[in-house]
């Protein structure tokens, strides 16, 4: 608007210069009036444009369907913000516990073996259906029977009223840890959605519009059962090359972006319009070796390209946005240990065990998503070079890499950062990608989780992954600390975990 209503409408005609009175007494009257109606819609337009996000991910989900479709930028935008379950993770925390769809953390038996939910009775799915108890046992007795808790521990879900109990065959102290995650996520019994193009939550959003390869927007739901988020419109868009990331930041077409390339932090450090925020986590980035297949099938490959591997130098050129780490399990998770010593950087050692394993000419092929800093995948390749392993660095879409390496397990090396907490049950599972298969591990790992007595579970858990560290199934590079840029005015974005999961709640952006 070029021209305040409040000027125009003051100013007298001429035929109120000659008669004032009551007429000029209106018109003043109803400038006022005029002038309150402007300013009341401009404050609605400052702030309904504080109302809405725009948040860069590095990676884009191949559908909407969380509960078979694997990769991190699923859990990153439908968790807490789509779909919820009986409880949640604390915002910003790692393995803090709230209630969400359950009044309260449950009430577990003395031997660990039943643990029982109350209901809330306000709860209302998108559709506009209210959560029932028969909403949750079909959705549980789905995902824990589905390898959740291993093949020899079975859940029973029952309800009666809105008490829903959950009973295993044997303890397992990691239910609510899957409680909390994808496997505890609550859906409508009997609705006709189709999953991996829309979504049916009870969480303070929906799933509104997807443009594949730009981005994805979530709407507040009308009539929400909680707490009414400030946020009503969420837009995740998907930066792949960092320097559209940093354009994107400059330009204000995003407000905040997850996991920035470590090299490009300098192009911040000096600008007061952002703040770089570390995000504690237990991401880790692994170069994974596919244990099914020659020559990786031979424990002296795995553990003499482990030794060529440097990661002091690959932590070096992430500008701080890693930590050393020796095994799967990180610093936050319970179990770890200083492992960084088995199979530490050693090239002498390791041309002796390719010479021992008849491998002096080894040629590999390291599969990897494109999205990810190259350096990193630069220096692997120069220290494996040293050792005579010549490697060619295979860069492909997220989406492929889940095809290849994930699902079909068709790779040699694989360089990923694996985001999911807790990940030691990987290497517990001869099922998973890796194609790592140890008794003693399963055994010491299956020992761990049903245990009732913290430290004895940490004392296995750590045993399993001093072992899983000397079979050299993988090289774990570092622990990663991803720096988020967060824009002036943004408040209230979490500063830890984010790379598992972004909850919309409390967040609030002043333009």
């Amino acid at each position: 608007m070029s021209e305040s209503p409040t000027a125009a409408a003051a100013e007298p005609s001429p035929a109120s210069r000659r008669r004032p009175g009551r007429r000029a007494t209106l018109a003043i009257a109803a400038a006022l009036a005029l002038a309150l109606v402007a300013s009341a819609v401009w404050a609605f337009v400052v702030r309904t444009a504080g109302d809405r996000i725009a948040i860069g991910l590095i990676a884009e989900p191949q559908n909407l369907d969380i509960r078979s479709t694997p990769g991190a930028p699923l859990d990153q935008i439908l968790i807490d913000n789509v779909y919820q379950g009986l409880i949640g993770l604390e915002v910003g925390s790692i393995d803090a516990y709230r209630p969400v769809l359950a009044t309260a953390l449950p009430e577990i038996s003395d031997d660990g073996r039943k643990y029982e939910f109350e209901l809330r009775d306000d709860v209302r799915f998108a559709s506009g259906s209210a959560l029932t108890a028969d909403d949750v046992v079909e959705s549980l007795e789905t995902t824990l029977n589905s390898g959740t808790l291993g093949d020899d521990n079975w859940a029973e879900v029952t309800a009666s009223g809105r008490t829903v109990t959950i009973t295993l065959d044997e303890p397992n102290n990691n239910l609510l840890w899957y409680l909390a995650g994808r496997e505890g996520l609550i859906f409508e019994s009997g609705d006709h959605t189709d999953l991996t193009r829309d979504t049916n939550g009870t969480g303070p959003f929906r799933f509104d519009d997807w443009e594949r390869g730009e981005q994805l927007t979530l709407t507040r739901v009308d009539d929400y059962w909680g707490t009414e988020p400030e946020i009503d419109r969420a837009t995740f868009r998907f930066l792949v090359d960092g320097r559209d990331a940093v354009n994107a930041l400059h330009d204000g077409d995003v407000d905040v972006h997850t996991a920035l390339l470590p090299s490009l932090r300098p192009e911040f450090e000096e600008d007061t319009s952002f703040r770089m925020v570390r995000a504690e986590g237990s991401d880790v980035f692994t170069l994974a070796f596919n244990s099914d297949r020659p020559p990786l099938d031979d424990p002296r490959v795995r553990e003499a390209l482990s030794r060529a591997i440097d990661p002091d130098a690959i932590i070096d050129s992430q500008n701080g946005d890693g930590k050393p780490l020796g095994g799967p399990i990180p610093e936050p998770e319970p179990g770890y240990e200083d492992l960084t010593s088995i199979n530490a950087y050693d090239p002498t050692a390791a041309r002796s065990l390719l010479a021992e394993a008849g491998q002096t000419n080894l040629s590999l092929t390291l599969t990897a998503p494109e999205f990810y800093d190259a350096a990193p995948l630069d220096l692997i390749t120069t220290q494996l070079a040293e050792v005579g392993v010549s490697v060619r660095v295979k860069r492909v879409p997220f989406s492929a890499w889940i095809d290849e390496v994930y699902t079909n397990r068709d790779f040699q090396l694989s360089y990923v950062d694996h985001a999911d907490a807790r990940d030691i049950k990987r290497y517990a599972d001869p099922r998973s990608y890796l194609g790592y298969d140890s008794e003693r591990v399963q055994g010491l790992y299956a020992d761990a989780i049903a245990s009732d007595d913290i430290p004895e579970t940490e004392r296995l858990l750590a045993d399993a992954a001093r072992q899983v560290a000397e079979d050299a199934p993988a090289k774990w590079l570092y622990n990663y600390t991803p720096t988020n840029v967060i824009a002036e005015g943004v408040s209230g974005f979490p500063e830890c975990n984010t790379n598992s999961r972004i909850p919309l709640e409390g967040i609030s952006v002043a333009r």
